[in-house]
């Protein structure tokens, strides 16, 4: 009786899980309520090439460019440097005892990771180095606009090529002990006339070494610059120095009594302001005052050139069906000429930003720091295609509601290494990406996932 109640269970129990199966038919959403995503492609926005805005350049300690730059594309780049030289320590400085004679005196001035773009294959340079006759001012903000007045006598120079991967070797004096040969990061040394050390250094006052505000005033400081009429075998490049790390380094005998030793003592670099400026081919220029035939954007590290794009068809592209929609995805692709990234290669990132009303750069939507969807914003150039993806979905969205309101929106080239998404311009880096024209059937176009809505 036991065995037969328990074989009654048993079946119950089976019967009970077979009704409750369903076949695969039955699960999911009605098909009629499913729902259906349709996919559209912008290709009639409007990319105009626009200058970059001018920017603060003081103090770019990590990436600081000296540079003269013959692109046949977009022109002649160049950069200057005009820095205030410290006391060591940027503290008072009292002069050792004894006669004190000048071996030599180097400027250093350490490259930067990554410190070279142009062509560093047979372009030599040749580098200046004046005394200002202006004082830098260092509660004061610089434009990359502003030029220094300098003594047009040069305090030192030097020709070489840029070699910002290749570390080189020197002797390193050790007090008490032999000049040591010791290995250090890729540098350039520019010979530094010794009567310059000795006018501001050695033979000043002690007054005038009592205090580094004193004594960067008097001196006032440093410009260099790239002798434009030298670079002719090449086309020159863009150099970028760590002046966080540069310095004016003098090697000298002091003699005391009958005992001789040698030392080095190093002035380091202060306050300093970069200089940039541009002149652009006719084709740029064209496209400048948009009377481009081509439609080609130009794309310009450094402060040069960015993109303004016009979005004429997003408000109307769903008045057919009211605006009611939603975007599932919304991406931008923008394509490099193909044949441009040789010799010199495209920007490695660009970034996207809108103005806000008071014409302020601001971030899209997409790429609210608050919002987890900035992870996946883009803008990293893939070599594979030769283009840039942007998501720009919350952005589109809300343009088709009426939202918010297009003020402005811009494609810029960017600092490539940060992981944070940068809306800001760029003065240290100088890729640059020639985009493909309105002519082209690989221009700039946004595609369109979404969804209708069917209430």
């Amino acid at each position: 009786m036991k065995f037969y109640k328990l074989g009654l269970l048993t079946l119950l129990i089976s019967l009970f899980i077979l009704n409750s199966c369903k076949t695969q038919d039955g699960i999911g959403l009605d098909p009629d309520t499913q729902i259906k995503g349709s996919m559209v492609t912008d290709t009639g926005m409007i990319a105009t090439t626009v200058p970059e805005d001018s920017v603060v350049t003081n103090n770019l300690f990590a990436r600081a460019p000296l540079a003269y730059f013959k692109d046949t594309d977009f022109g002649t780049t160049e950069a200057n440097i005009a820095a205030v030289l410290s006391l060591p320590g940027r503290a008072a400085y009292t002069k050792p005892t004894g006669e004190i004679s000048i071996d030599s005196a180097r400027l250093v001035l350490p490259y930067s990771s990554n410190g070279f773009y142009g062509d560093s294959l047979i372009s030599t340079f040749k580098v200046d180095v004046h005394q200002l006759t202006e004082n830098i001012v260092a509660s004061k903000s610089y434009y990359n606009t502003k030029h220094f007045a300098f003594n047009p006598d040069q305090i030192g120079t030097k020709t070489f090529y840029a070699r910002a991967h290749d570390s080189i070797r020197i002797y390193q004096i050790i007090k008490g002990a032999p000049d040591t040969l010791r290995k250090v990061r890729p540098q350039v040394r520019i010979p530094i006339d010794p009567q310059f050390i000795y006018t501001n250094f050695f033979n000043a006052s002690a007054s005038a070494l009592a205090s580094n505000p004193l004594f960067e005033n008097n001196t006032k400081g440093i410009y260099l610059t790239i002798d434009k009429n030298h670079v002719t075998d090449g086309a020159g490049g863009n150099m970028f120095f760590s002046l966080d790390s540069a310095a004016l380094v003098v090697y000298y005998k002091l003699a005391v009594g009958s005992t001789v030793d040698t030392a080095s003592i190093a002035l380091p670099l202060g306050v300093n302001v970069n200089e940039i400026k541009h002149t652009y081919t006719a084709n740029v220029q064209a496209a400048l005052d948009k009377t481009s035939t081509d439609g080609n954007v130009y794309m310009q590290g450094l402060l040069g050139l960015k993109a303004k794009l016009t979005f004429p068809n997003v408000k109307t592209m769903f008045d057919s069906i009211q605006n009611k929609v939603i975007i599932n995805r919304a991406e931008l692709i923008v394509k490099v000429r193909p044949g441009t990234t040789t010799p010199f290669a495209p920007n490695k990132r660009l970034t996207l930003y809108k103005y806000d009303i008071a014409h302020q750069r601001i971030n899209l939507q997409d790429a609210s720091t608050s919002d987890p969807r900035a992870s996946v914003f883009g803008g990293q150039y893939d070599p594979a295609t030769g283009e840039y993806h942007f998501i720009v979905t919350a952005y589109m969205q809300d343009l088709i509601r009426g939202k918010t309101v297009d003020y402005g929106t811009f494609l810029a080239p960017t600092d490539p290494t940060t992981a944070n998404i940068d809306i800001t311009a760029t003065p240290s880096y100088a890729e640059r990406s020639i985009l493909v024209g309105k002519d082209s059937p690989y221009r700039i176009r946004l595609k369109i996932i979404y969804t209708k809505l069917n209430q």
